[in-house]
């Protein structure tokens, strides 16, 4: 697997909650969550490279943070 980038992330504390519930809500840690929603969100405007349009982590999958 490739090296991830670190980002310290400054965020309004009810959205981080937010992202948390949904997090658990599909077995994922928070920072895989970040990570598909991201992803997701690059696809659908077409920011995403073709290299990177990986299949996201599939409901059920965990990752480390």
């Amino acid at each position: 697997m490739a090296a991830r980038k670190q980002y310290p992330l400054r965020i309004d504390p009810a959205i981080w909650e937010a992202v948390e519930l949904w997090a658990k809500d599909e077995m994922r840690s928070a920072n895989a969550q970040v990570e598909f929603i991201l992803r997701d969100a690059l696809r659908r405007a077409g920011r995403l490279s073709k290299r990177h349009e990986r299949t996201s982590p599939k409901q059920g999958d965990k990752h480390a943070d």
